[in-house]
């Protein structure tokens, strides 16, 4: 009887323990730091800021802020409302479930959000400054996200939908079989298989609750938005209210893993019509083999009014008259460079106004007089702002070391809001004045470390490659560099494969923190990257072991040419195209590095081919099935070819639930490397896909990296 009251009473501790667990509040952390220099521990502490929406009369605005907690192994995010005039924030949300989406609502007085407190998230709201919180709606299922209409009368609602597109239904008698019966491709995407996808509904609105749902997919089983990236920027509202402009690939199966083909549509919120405006009336696809190369397939979508590539991202103008979205022109090329498409509705008639930027279009809006937009865009390592009218005369506004993102335009049209990052600093909203182009900091969200930290100096460095043409490459010095020191280095290899090595800030491949740890870091913008025009990007199609594997060793060969530099203590890191890349470097380095290491790398291209779920990345990129293709220097220079001249110790890392390049890659490379004798370490995460977002994990991931390079190369 003792040990049962005994059990009892302990799975009551245990209960109430993990209810307190859970329900400890995760926000800002001032880590206590211990030193100057960077750590995992800091780097996980900082907030990660997301959204920035301006109230009516641009007077406040709320803004969302994300944080982990290590030891709960878990992310959590809050609101902050913010005052425009006097530059500063107070925290607006104070719950333990994370609220996030912030919209301001009738007039500015009050403010839509998602939160999970109920268990689901759901739609709530609350006065701006916080009070009289209330649940809007009691879904069954969650809510993705969501779009108030301008008039404030509608609303589209993203949900989840159960699909059988490629997977069979259960059996209803069998409710505990864990088969699956697959019966087509696009079973499995990114990182899940694929039982259910998001569709838009459309409702009415109030702030009592929402009534009258309808899908706007109803019956159809495609995504929207599309995964694995999209969001709601996916969809926009007409200024009146009547017309939603949404992003669509109506593809499943084989014809969704082949092609990159979505087009933009409307739906009018009256008659229920839906209208494809990237295709003719009567337009119908060419049928392909499923196995054939699309590389050089090259349509003009000036004069055949066929939009064949990604086309994503629609937003209306201001005065109603104009779609403007982004547009790739070619199926199955997904890094084909993004170009501003305005479309008029009255005619029909498209443009392209950002054509002579030879560089890809990230983010854009609107101005307020319907004739000008806004963009970002890649060029020579900054993503800088630009403007553009719509006869495609286009203006450079910003300058310096930085990548921006545009958020919006001022509600007064005399200023842009952005997001600013760089190698130096994670992301931060600041202001641009229209007027003279002066840019102002409005938040200060990791301010307590930036003042605590000392960072590295970042330097461009421009190397002349192996066909007498310039590469830029950016070095990053370690903090209290001392040039009369020797120091070991790194190389840096890009993924995507097409991937800008710009300003970027990651909370992984961190360059302060490699650099923090005693390394200089040489990153460079080899073959096959945006922001030096479609020549160099495109040079790398069909040729992964190529001329970009000679821009490496050139960048690297350049850097050790300085005193403070140990030739040899050289290692080369890198993920995806950059997994590729050290693997198969480890066979043709000629003794430069000391230390490898790979994250979700491919090391055998031909079984790549097979295993991917989206099929027109190696038809595009590959040329097509290997048997097919067998003359390709990707196939015929694949990285295992090449094991009998590894001799290097490598570290191989990779997610089990990365389906773009399944883990069989790295296991394969870490069994072939031990099998040859080389010193190999292989780090397996099972619940992680092609990125490492779980907090433990990630701070595992660094100081599995730092052991290694430390074992091998100081």
């Amino acid at each position: 009887m003792k040990k049962i009251l005994w059990f009892a009473l302990l799975l009551t501790f245990n209960t109430i323990m993990a209810k307190e667990q859970e329900e400890i509040f995760i926000g800002k952390n001032h880590l206590e730091l211990k030193s100057d220099l960077m750590t995992p521990e800091a780097l996980w502490a900082m907030g990660r800021i997301n959204a920035f929406v301006l109230s009516p009369d641009g007077k406040e605005a709320i803004y969302g802020v994300t944080y982990y907690s290590v030891s709960q192994n878990k992310s959590h995010s809050v609101l902050y409302s913010y005052d425009m005039t006097g530059k500063t924030s107070r925290q607006l949300t104070t719950d333990t479930k994370s609220e996030n989406s912030p919209t301001y609502i009738n007039n500015g007085k009050q403010v839509l959000y998602l939160s999970s407190k109920s268990g689901t998230s759901q739609l709530w709201c609350m006065n701006a400054d916080g009070s009289d919180r209330k649940q809007i709606t009691n879904s069954d299922n969650d809510i993705d996200d969501y779009l108030i209409s301008p008039n404030e009368k509608k609303i589209i609602i993203i949900k989840q939908v159960d699909t059988n597109a490629s997977i069979d239904k259960k059996y209803d008698d069998l409710p505990m079989a864990k088969g699956m019966v697959i019966n087509d491709m696009n079973y499995k995407h990114w990182d899940h298989f694929v039982t259910t996808i998001p569709h838009p509904f459309l409702a009415d609105f109030n702030t009592k609750g929402i009534s009258t749902m309808k899908d706007i997919l109803e019956n159809e089983p495609y995504e929207c938005p599309m995964l694995p990236f999209g969001g709601i920027e996916q969809l926009a509202w007409s200024p009146d209210s009547k017309t939603i402009a949404y992003t669509c690939r109506k593809k499943t199966g084989v014809k969704y893993a082949s092609s990159t083909d979505s087009d933009i549509y409307l739906y009018d919120t009256q008659t229920c019509k839906t209208t494809n405006i990237c295709k003719p009336v009567g337009y119908i696809a060419p049928e392909t083999d499923d196995t054939q190369s699309y590389q050089h397939q090259k349509v003009n979508s000036q004069t055949t009014d066929c939009n064949v590539g990604y086309d994503t991202n629609p937003s209306f103008s201001p005065d109603g008259k104009y779609i403007a979205w982004l547009s790739m022109e070619r199926d199955g090329y997904e890094s084909d460079r993004n170009r501003l498409c305005i479309y008029t509705i009255a005619t029909g008639e498209k443009k392209y106004v950002t054509e002579s930027f030879q560089s890809g279009v990230d983010s854009y809006c609107w101005g307020n007089d319907s004739k000008a937009l806004y963009f970002t865009g890649v060029w020579h390592g900054t993503a800088m702002v630009y403007s553009t009218n719509l006869g495609g005369k286009v203006k450079k506004l910003t300058d310096g070391t930085y990548d921006y993102n545009i958020i919006s335009l001022a509600k007064d049209s005399k200023s842009l809001i952005v997001k600013r990052h760089s190698m130096s600093q994670a992301d931060e909203v600041y202001m641009i004045d229209l007027k003279d182009n002066n840019v102002t900091q409005l938040t200060f969200e990791n301010k307590y470390f930036y003042d605590k930290l000392t960072f590295g100096k970042v330097q461009e460095r421009w190397i002349k490659t192996t066909d007498n043409k310039k590469e830029l490459a950016w070095v990053i010095y370690p903090p209290h560099f001392n040039p009369n020191k020797k120091y070991p280095a790194l190389l840096f290899c890009e993924g995507g494969p097409q991937s800008p090595v710009s300003q970027f800030w990651s909370y992984r491949w961190n360059f302060q923190i490699m650099a923090a740890n005693g390394y200089i870091i040489i990153a460079p913008n080899r073959r096959g990257l945006p922001g030096f025009g479609m020549e160099w990007l495109e040079e790398i199609s069909g040729d992964y072991a190529g001329q970009c594997m000679k821009d490496y060793l050139s960048a690297i060969d350049d850097l050790v040419k300085e005193s403070y530099v140990d030739k040899d203590r050289l290692g080369c890191v890198g993920a995806s195209f950059g997994g590729y890349s050290v693997y198969w470097l480890a066979g043709h380095h000629e003794k430069r590095f000391k230390a490898f290491i790979a994250h979700d790398g491919i090391f055998n291209v031909h079984q790549q081919w097979g295993e991917t779920e989206e099929m027109w990345f190696p038809n595009w990129d590959l040329g097509g099935a290997p048997w097919k293709n067998s003359g390709n220097n990707a196939y015929s220079d694949s990285p295992h070819l090449s094991i009998d001249k590894w001799d290097t110790p490598i570290l191989c890392i990779h997610g089990m639930k990365d389906y773009r390049i399944l883990h069989s890659q790295g296991e394969s490379a870490f069994v072939q490397a031990r099998m040859h004798g080389i010193p190999a370490q292989l780090l397996l995460f099972p619940d992680e896909n092609h990125w490492v977002l779980k907090p433990q994990n990630g701070i595992l991931w660094q100081r599995t990296f730092f052991n290694w390079l430390d074992k091998w190369l100081k």
